[in-house]
Parts: structure tokens; sequence; C-alpha cells
């Protein structure tokens, strides 16, 4: 099997996976943990290393476009690839506490305004479009991006040759994967939760993250006098 399928099987296998190790930590797990199990990472770049780290960066930009799995910079920000089946429970989960767009910050409505318009957009292009450009603004931008990620409301999805190095492209969850974004408003409640235990037990990095995304969400929306219903 090639690279490509062998990174779609595990990350379908274990639901949610980053794409390289965090600080060479065995958890959370990682498609470099996967493939190498027994080499700590490197950040060799040039014609004298192995190579092993412009090939996982090659085959991050492949299956962030594939459509078989989601690309996001979910964990700590950190690039992450979810499964599908996971990613619609995820979002099934976050839609039952408030609307995923519930109190987003200035600059969080401003970017996903901005990619709901047109997806995806270069770095460069959508900091042009919400005036968020210079590093005066480079703060706010990074914040209203997290926030985006962190509530599954946009996705990666390739890269752009917009400067000396690619950036990553971005686009509205609703519009690149339209079809998980609808199952999501109809997915049974408990059918997700039971995909969230499964994938992210109790105690785990990526479970621990997510709760804390979920009870930030709860408590935004605590008092609102919303019903509790999977569809915004």
């Amino acid at each position: 099997m090639s690279k490509m399928s062998d990174a779609i099987k595990a990350i379908n296998k274990n639901g949610v996976l980053l794409i390289f190790p965090n600080n060479n930590k065995p958890t959370p797990k990682s498609i470099w943990s996967e493939f190498y199990p027994k080499t700590k990472l490197k950040w060799e770049w040039d014609d004298n290393g192995d190579q092993k780290v412009f090939k996982m960066w090659q085959l991050m930009k492949e299956l962030s476009t594939c459509k078989d799995v989601v690309y996001s910079k979910w964990h700590s920000g950190r690039a992450t690839f979810f499964s599908r089946d996971l990613f619609v429970a995820l979002i099934a989960i976050l839609k039952n506490e408030a609307p995923l767009t519930f109190k987003l910050s200035v600059q969080g409505k401003a970017l996903l305004s901005e990619l709901e318009s047109d997806s995806p957009l270069s770095t460069r292009d959508l900091k042009k479009l919400t005036g968020l450009q210079g590093k005066d603004n480079e703060s706010s931008y990074n914040r209203g991006m997290k926030e985006l990620f962190s509530r599954f409301l946009i996705v990666g999805f390739g890269e752009v040759e917009d400067g000396a190095f690619p950036s990553l492209a971005v686009g509205a969850t609703q519009h690149i994967y339209e079809d998980l974004w609808q199952e999501a408003n109809s997915l049974d409640l408990a059918t997700a939760q039971n995909k969230l235990e499964r994938f992210m037990p109790l105690g785990t990095e990526f479970r621990k993250y997510f709760e804390k995304i979920r009870s930030t969400l709860k408590n935004q929306s605590s008092g609102s006098g919303r019903s509790k219903s999977l569809a915004d």
C-alpha cells in the first residue's frame, strides 16, 4: 500500500492523530509515530537529512485535500487529522451545547464571514480581506483562527504559494465538507457520544482538549435559555 492509504487507514483506526509528535512525546499519537515508531523526530530539511520530515509534510498536504479524512490546526494549534466519523460526532456534540458561532470574537466573525463567502482562501488573502495584515494584527488573526479551528468551523485544505514559504489554505467546514456538516445536524447524540468514548477515551490528551473547548462553549451559552438541539 502507499503511504497515503496507510495514513488514511491509521487515521480511521485511531479517529484522530497529530501529524508530528509533540516534542517526541508518545502521546497524543501521531502519524509520524505510526510510520516511524522507533525514530525520534528531527527537523531536518536539507539534502543531508533522511527526508522523512519532507515526505511527511508532502503527505500532509496530499491528505488535506483528499476528503477521505479531515485536516485541522486543532490540538493546541497543531496539525491534526480526524476520521470523517469522529469529526461528524464532535461537531454534533458541540452543536448540542450551543450554536458553534455563539459569542465568536469580532476577529473570528470577520474571518468566518469571508470564508463562508469564498473557500478555501490562502493566509495572505484572508488577512487582506479582513484587514488583519501586518505584525500588529498577527496575534488577533491567530486568536481568531484558533477559535474557529477549535469549534470545527473551519478546516485546512491544501497549501498556497503566496510567499517565501507555502501557507495553509483554509475553508469553511460547511462548504468544504458540506456532507459532514449536514450529517452532524441529524446525528443521534448517543451515537455521537459513543464515538467520542471510542476514539477519545476519558483521560487522553485529545479528550482533555476537547472537553476544555466543550466546557467553554457550554459556559458561554449557559443562561441563554436555548433548548438542546443538534441543529444550529
